[in-house]
């Protein structure tokens, strides 16, 4: 999508501060941060939200779980924990049209949610 700001980023148009790069993943820090750690994980391939998921995506999912372990791993902050959200829509909260991952922690996060 042309104006979308997450495929700027991937293109390289707007900059970012990558912590997690490959052929299909892109990790970056929140400008706006909602805790002391706050990561974007995103899709290189323009795919609006969950809800727009083909079956061919499924596997990337998966994938970016995985890279949100790594990410952890790599940034101390695996052990003590963290929080992953994903907003799905303009009534899920979601503000940029383009599937994304918040990591979220280096801090103890408030009460649960569920």
């Amino acid at each position: 999508m042309e104006d979308c700001l997450f495929c700027k980023i991937v293109k390289g148009e707007v900059p970012s501060t990558k912590v997690y790069e490959d052929e299909e993943i892109l990790a970056f820090k929140d400008i706006n941060p909602a805790a002391p750690i706050h990561i974007l994980v995103i899709t290189k391939k323009h795919i609006e939200s969950l809800a727009h998921l083909e079956k061919e995506d499924e596997a990337l999912v998966g994938k970016i779980y995985g890279a949100i372990n790594q990410i952890a791993e790599e940034h101390g902050f695996k052990e003590k924990g963290y929080r992953v959200i994903v907003n799905c829509g303009k009534d899920g909260g979601q503000e940029v049209m383009h599937l994304h991952f918040h990591i979220l922690g280096g801090k103890k996060l408030g009460e649960k949610i569920v």
